[in-house]
């Protein structure tokens, strides 16, 4: 459980760090849980596979109804799926190391935090471009 804990510790903090919902708290918590439902499971005498799919199912609707926690919605916006996403993605981490699958959990935190850290600046320069551009079509239309 402490693996699935560290390999959630840099998305929590990343989405502390962009003062999102959820944060440093959240992530290692939903990791270790995720991870000991699955050992929990997996520790019944004679694990089966459709025992196992079983286990997963209901892993993935609970760490949805939290990850649906995190989606803001205001008038003509959707924030937080970034972070909902997270917090399935960690869970599912959580999962990976509990059924023993260590390499998955790794690619998939690794993956998950590059793309929050890398992949945010760029967003944002698209986005203030396109307010630009909207800003620039509204200009032109009062011109005209």
């Amino acid at each position: 459980m402490s693996i699935a804990y560290v390999l959630a510790l840099p998305i929590g903090w990343n989405r502390e760090r962009e003062a999102r919902s959820a944060g440093l708290r959240t992530f290692p918590i939903v990791a270790i849980a995720s991870c000991g439902l699955a050992i929990l499971g997996t520790s019944f005498a004679n694990p089966t596979a459709d025992a196992n799919s079983r286990i997963l199912q209901g892993l993935v609707t609970g760490i949805g109804f939290v990850g649906g926690g995190a989606i803001l919605r205001a008038k003509h916006s959707v924030s937080g799926t970034a972070t909902a996403a997270s917090v399935w993605n960690v869970g599912i981490l959580g999962g990976a190391v509990g059924f023993g699958y260590w390499h998955i959990a790794v690619v998939l935190s690794i993956v998950n935090f590059l793309t929050l850290q890398y992949l945010t600046p760029f967003k944002r320069d698209i986005q203030m471009g396109l307010e630009r551009e909207r800003e620039r079509q509204g200009d032109s239309m009062i011109d005209d």
